[in-house]
């Protein structure tokens, strides 16, 4: 996927969780909007260089957004919204070898049994049906193992049982982590930070829920998910 231009500076800070403050090239301090709603933990340390784009909405009291950190470990783009475009493109090109069939793929697919919806519906020819989550992975804590949530997450664990119901009707239920920190190679549920997640996951798998996660990489011009990691429960 193409990005958006993007414009180097430096983080002051990141407070409010979705504002930032940030020094331009030019030396100017601006506020951008950051499009996260985790702790977004090692990726917003003071003095970071990141990457923000810009947009020409009028009606933005925030017209640039942080997208990308570079931290010791590597490149983060913390743009959660950006793991949806990323899995979608994947899903739509065949390039999830697991859902390579599943090329029919609807975004924003309702929950059928109610209270909101799942990232994507797809289909395969003959018509069967795989409802898909995905999560966005920038926590790093040990080597090059990511960890999800970074923060407490009752949405996560409610988009998990709902997806093991689908599989109880006889679907696919699918949950795809998104690692957008470049270091990532492998995922795991983070039992320190939300035990009741892992215990959920490990049902939901046990159930008959697929678990995958997978890579990206990016030349700051485009982005794409380019290969599968490994996802282990423990």
């Amino acid at each position: 996927m193409k990005l958006p231009e993007l414009f180097p500076g430096t983080l002051i800070r990141r407070y409010k969780r979705f504002l930032a403050d940030v020094v331009t090239a030019s030396g100017d301090t601006i506020t951008v909007h950051c499009p996260n709603t985790g702790a977004m933990t090692g990726c917003v340390e003071p003095e970071s260089r990141v990457y923000y784009s810009q947009s020409t909405n009028p009606k933005r009291k925030y017209p640039c957004t942080l997208e990308f950190v570079e931290t010791s470990s590597g490149l983060v783009s913390v743009n959660t919204g950006r793991a949806n475009a990323l899995v979608g493109e994947a899903l739509t090109q065949g390039r999830i070898q697991p859902l390579a069939e599943f090329l029919d793929v609807k975004a924003e697919a309702k929950i059928p049994s109610g209270g909101g919806r799942f990232d994507f519906l797809a289909r395969d020819p003959a018509g069967n049906q795989a409802y898909v989550e995905v999560k966005s992975v920038t926590l790093l804590t040990q080597g090059s193992r990511g960890e999800f949530p970074d923060a407490v997450s009752e949405r996560a664990l409610k988009h998990v049982r709902a997806l093991q119901q689908m599989v109880a009707l006889g679907h696919r239920g699918v949950l795809i982590f998104c690692a957008q920190h470049l270091a990532i190679e492998s995922v795991s549920p983070a039992l320190s930070i939300d035990p009741a997640y892992p215990q959920g996951l490990t049902e939901a798998a046990a159930a008959g829920v697929e678990v995958y996660a997978v890579g990206c990489q990016t030349d700051l011009e485009t982005m794409s998910v380019d290969r599968q990691i490994d996802f282990r429960l423990h």
